[in-house]
C-alpha cells in the first residue's frame, strides 16, 4: 500500500512539478564509520554519491541539475561519481510512450556531458526500465536498454580504486531482492578479495535503514544479505542506496547503511513540508552526498543539501 501511494505521489507530480528551489539550506552532518583520526590523514578516494535525478524537462530541472553538478566539481573535486539509479523521471508507468523515454534519456545524456571527463559509474532505478514496451524484443525494452544508456557494462558489476572494491548491484528484481544468479555472484565476488579489502556496495533500494520503516521500499532479503555482510565485516564497510528520496545513516555489525536523499528532492517540486524547507519530502532536503574513503578502510559519508 505504501508503494502505491508513492507511485501515484510519483505519477501526479510527472513532467510539471512546480517552483523553483531557492535560498540556502542546512549542512546535514557527516557519518564516519569506524572512526579514527582521519583529520591528520589524506583520503586516498573522493566520491560524488548522487541518485533519484528523475531528470525531466519541467520545473527547470535540466538547468538546476547541470548547476549542482557543476558545483560538486568545483567543490568537491571529486574522482569520479556513482549514480544510485532513477535517472530519468519515470519509464515505469503502463502510459509512458517510446518518444516519452527518448526525450528523457537524451536530456540525462546533455546534463551528464558536465562531468564527461569523470568516470560517472550507475545502477538501475525501478523508474528507469520501459516495461510496456510493444514487445519484449523491442530494443527498448527492459534493464538491456538502460545498461546501454547508462554506459555500464552490466546490470551488476564490481570495479576497484586505489585498493577499496566497489560493488554496484540490481535490487530490481521479485519482491525488491537479488535473484539468485547475482547473490551467487555476489557472493562469489566478496569470497575472492584479499582478506581486509574495504569494500561499497551500491543499490537503488536501501538493504537496511530508517527509512523503510517511513516509507517502505527497502530489500525484502536484507536478512539473507546481512548473515553475508557479517562473514565479509572485514571487508564490508559501507552501503549507499537512495529510492526513498530520504537521508538516513544506519549501522548495524559495523556496516552503515546510507540512503542518501535525493538529486530531485521532492521530485523537482516545491515540496510537502514547508516549514522545512523548499523542496523537501518529509525533512529530507534535495541533495547530493560526498565520501571521503581512506587506505585503512575508514569512510566519511556527508550529505549536501541544494538549492539549485
Amino acid at each position: 500500500m505504501k508503494e502505491i501511494k508513492r507511485r501515484s505521489l510519483l505519477k501526479a507530480i510527472g513532467l510539471s512539478a512546480g517552483a523553483v528551489l531557492t535560498g540556502s539550506l542546512p549542512t546535514i552532518a557527516s557519518s564516519v564509520i569506524e572512526p579514527t583520526k582521519s583529520k591528520d590523514k589524506k583520503a586516498v578516494l573522493t566520491v560524488a554519491h548522487i541518485t533519484d535525478v528523475h531528470i525531466a524537462s519541467g520545473s527547470q530541472a535540466p538547468e538546476r541539475f547541470k548547476e549542482c553538478l557543476k558545483h560538486i566539481i568545483s567543490k568537491h573535486k571529486p574522482d569520479f561519481f556513482l549514480n544510485g539509479g532513477d535517472s530519468i523521471m519515470d519509464a515505469s508507468y503502463d502510459n509512458v510512450v517510446r518518444d516519452q523515454v527518448t526525450q528523457q534519456w537524451g536530456i540525462w545524456d546533455d546534463c551528464t556531458k558536465i562531468i564527461e571527463k569523470y568516470e560517472l559509474h550507475s545502477c538501475l532505478g525501478n523508474h528507469d526500465m520501459w516495461w510496456k514496451a510493444p514487445a519484449k524484443t523491442d530494443e527498448m525494452y527492459g534493464k538491456d536498454y538502460v545498461v546501454k544508456r547508462l554506459k555500464i557494462p552490466n546490470r551488476y558489476y564490481s570495479f576497484s580504486k586505489k585498493n577499496w572494491h566497489f560493488i554496484v548491484l540490481d535490487s530490481n528484481n521479485s519482491k525488491v531482492s537479488l535473484d539468485d544468479e547475482q547473490y551467487n555472484w555476489l557472493e562469489e565476488d566478496l569470497k575472492k578479495l584479499p582478506a581486509g579489502t574495504p569494500t561499497l556496495l551500491m543499490s537503488h533500494y536501501p538493504i537496511l535503514g530508517t527509512t523503510q520503516v517511513l516509507v517502505g521500499g527497502g530489500h525484502s532479503d536484507c536478512k539473507k544479505l546481512k548473515d553475508l555482510f557479517y562473514k565479509h565485516r572485514d571487508k564490508v564497510k559501507i552501503c549507499l542506496s537512495g529510492h526513498n528520496h530520504l537521508s538516513d545513516d544506519t549501522s548495524y555489525n559495523g556496516v552503515h547503511y546510507c540512503c542518501n536523499g535525493s538529486m530531485s528532492g521532492f521530485w523537482w517540486g516545491k515540496g510537502d513540508n514547508e516549514s522545512a524547507g523548499p523542496g523537501y519530502y518529509l525533512e529530507t532536503p534535495p541533495g547530493y552526498a560526498i565520501l571521503k574513503m581512506y587506505a585503512d578502510g575508514t569512510v566519511e559519508n556527508e550529505y549536501h543539501p541544494h538549492h539549485f
